[in-house]
């Protein structure tokens, strides 16, 4: 019977069983290795004393064993030893009570193993040694508590360093945090952060759950507070290696939003490019293999509708190549790749954020005139894009290259699809361009109208992709011969075609507003609003060359100036983007990958899981839950093997009911008698014990 009742018990009491076993598991082998003995423990003297306390009881121990009258290990000296040094320096004390940092404890073993078998007399001493830096609080903008609060005035995003001026690990990492700091000046605010100031660097300090602060990974710590985060809400913390690539890299990604820029090879730079022919090209060579710099990453994310970003890794055996590529010598060097037929424009050293801004900004998607780099100037034809009408004064809806007092201005389109054919008239194009823009030529011909147009910025000369705006190249040059120059290619004809547009706009249109009536609610969703310039197409059918497309275009200006044409006004269909958005676009933190973002739930659980794991309320709840589930258990096995007799149990007042309830249910259906219900005034009669009666 008892055997049997064994397993039974078990099996009931498995839980609080279990819990009961977890817990003394917890406060026997967990706890003491998250509160291992304090360094003031090793000395005998109470936890956060003063610095005069430890050193006399440092002096206690010494003379008990200098005089012999203590003998221990020569390791236990080795422990005595640091724990003396480690608390006599204020620095280390304080870093040490507040924050638990013991950065130099792994020391202890290397010192253990170096005088393994050997008299604690032949230590050198001291075993620590202070750092001696100076980390320039002033030019690395320090922050204080009182100023911390104010610097999110600024919109920009802020990467914060917390370090402590005693910390080997921050003197080491002091170079890399001024190269930091300097790649990021032009994209972000930086700012450090001491321990001294304790308010501060316990609200930005991880929290354990008994509510010590502390730094997960040690010192020096980053955090950063992305554009528009004032509070540790939404405060990131940095958990990677220390390196200016790794540091530098994660802060442009996760923070900032910016793309990273590939690098390609020489076999793949060419397929890597030739997915965007619209965009100018910006090859970066580099000796050293980083990835690029913050403000080139800015500077792509800002210009991606216009230029197209990549980096190359340059080896010496490949040099001869690049050479007669790109006429490339050496790295670092950037090279700016625009039209077919324009030379590469190649520039040897290092960049600035201003330098490349300005480059990119002047010939952004070549919407000026001439390309202007270095001391060199080409003339370019830029293209016309949805991104670019307005800036090149090609959109109806919007105004011409002089600005919005001018009321009549042209614009020359070259549409075509990508193919040599229209590769040659773009250059026939440039060259008109290049022709009525020196300043010689205007001076011969100061009369000529296109010249003068193109000086006052009312004459605008761009190219049209065919293929990729069809509906916009068909509504201008709808003819029977469209096919060879708009949309897909059905042929392997491809014909060019050149025309030019006036744009008109009145004063007095522009104010007035044509009131239809609307014969359903509909309609107020279908009417559409015409542009408010109007517009008048002329196609050009001569040959390609220059002097007579020159001739066309200044006849075209000088009717267009003098003549009273038809003012017509129509909606012009939009151009498409070339390019979708890009997934960077999307704002911070909301570019990671799915990988990524199970990695960072890994190690969030993880991290939380230790953290716990050192908390001493887990060991006392662990005990209460298995002595409440022991106590239930209990009272219900009690329950069940001795029930109280005076009481009837759940389940006999359910049978009862039961059998009642049939009884009625018999009684209904059996006839009724005489003896069912006893007559009025009728009573019992006494049978007497006598047969006599």
């Amino acid at each position: 019977m008892a055997t049997s009742s064994m397993p039974s018990a078990l099996k009931a009491y498995w839980l609080p069983l279990l819990l009961l076993s977890a817990s003394i598991v917890f406060q026997l082998f967990v706890i003491p290795l998250s509160f291992p003995h304090s360094h003031y423990d090793v000395l005998g003297v109470k936890r956060y004393c003063s610095i005069e306390e430890v050193e006399e009881a440092y002096m206690k121990l010494m003379s008990k064993w200098n005089t012999g009258a203590e003998v221990r290990a020569t390791t236990d000296f080795i422990k005595m030893q640091y724990a003396y040094e480690l608390l006599r320096n204020p620095l280390w004390k304080r870093d040490y009570d507040n924050f638990g940092i013991d950065e130099q404890h792994d020391l202890v073993e290397a010192v253990k193993g170096q005088y393994a078998g050997r008299s604690f007399s032949e230590i050198d001493l001291p075993l620590l040694v202070a750092p001696s830096f100076d980390h320039g609080g002033s030019a690395f903008n320090a922050i204080s508590s009182e100023e911390f609060r104010s610097i999110f005035d600024n919109e920009r995003a802020w990467l914060i360093k917390i370090y402590s001026s005693g910390s080997s690990g921050c003197a080491r990492f002091l170079n890399n945090w001024k190269k930091i700091d300097s790649l990021l000046d032009d994209v972000a605010n930086t700012g450090m952060v001491e321990l001294g100031e304790a308010q501060l660097a316990t609200y930005l300090a991880e929290k354990r759950p008994t509510g010590q602060p502390f730094f997960r990974n040690g010192l020096p710590s980053l955090v950063a507070f992305p554009s528009g985060c004032r509070n540790a809400d939404c405060m990131l913390r940095y958990e990677g290696g220390l390196s200016v690539d790794a540091v530098t890299d994660w802060f442009a990604t996760t923070i900032l939003s910016l793309p990273r820029i590939l690098f390609y090879s020489k076999e793949s730079l060419g397929q890597g490019l030739h997915g965007s022919p619209h965009k100018v090209k910006a090859i970066f060579f580099s000796k050293t293999g980083e990835r690029a710099t913050p403000f080139v990453r800015q500077a792509a994310k800002n210009y991606w509708a216009y230029a197209q970003f990549a980096y190359v890794l340059w080896r010496l055996e490949e040099s001869s190549f690049w050479w007669n590529m790109f006429e490339v010598d050496s790295a670092p060097a950037i090279v700016i790749l625009k039209d077919p037929g324009v030379k590469p424009l190649v520039h040897h050293g290092p960049v600035n954020s201003s330098w490349l801004l300005d480059i990119l900004e002047r010939n952004k998607m070549q919407d000026s005139p001439c390309l202007i780099f270095s001391s060199m100037v080409f003339s370019v034809l830029p293209q016309l894009r949805s991104v670019t009408s307005m800036e090149l004064g090609c959109d109806a809806k919007g105004y011409s290259r002089a600005g919005n007092d001018t009321t009549t201005w042209y614009c020359v389109i070259l549409a075509g699809r990508q193919s040599l054919e229209l590769n040659k008239m773009r250059e026939t194009i440039r060259k008109v361009q290049e022709t009525l823009s020196r300043d010689d030529k205007l001076n011969a011909a100061d009369k000529d109208p296109s010249a003068i147009a193109l000086k006052n910025k009312r004459l605008t000369f761009a190219w049209l992709d065919g293929e990729a705006q069809k509906k916009y190249c068909f509504f201008y040059l709808n003819s029977e011969n469209s096919y060879e120059t708009c949309g897909p290619r059905r042929a392997p004809i491809d014909v060019p075609q050149l025309f030019i547009v006036r744009y008109k706009r009145n004063a007095t249109e522009d104010s007035l507003k044509v009131e239809k009536k609307r014969k359903t609610v509909f309609d107020a969703f279908l009417d559409d609003d015409v542009d408010p310039a109007s517009q008048l197409v002329a196609r050009y059918n001569g040959s390609d060359d220059i002097s007579l497309i020159i001739q066309w275009v200044s006849n075209i200006i000088e009717d267009g100036d003098s003549k009273d044409l038809p003012y017509f006004r129509t909606k012009t269909p939009e151009l498409i983007p070339e390019d979708a958005d890009p997934i960077w676009s999307r704002g911070a933190r909301s570019i990671a990958s799915k990988s990524m973002g199970v990695k960072e739930g890994i190690f969030k659980i993880r991290n939380m899981i230790n953290d716990h794991l050192g908390d001493p309320r887990i060991g006392p709840l662990l005990l209460l839950g298995a002595l409440i589930f022991f106590g239930k258990i209990w009272l219900q096995r009690s329950q069940s093997s001795h029930p109280n007799s005076s009481q009837p149990s759940r389940k006999d007042e359910v049978a009862g009911k039961r059998r009642k309830r049939a009884e009625n249910i018999s009684h209904q259906d059996r006839p009724s008698s005489i003896t069912d219900v006893d007559p009025k005034d009728a009573y019992q009669f006494e049978i007497s014990d006598s047969d006599s009666d």
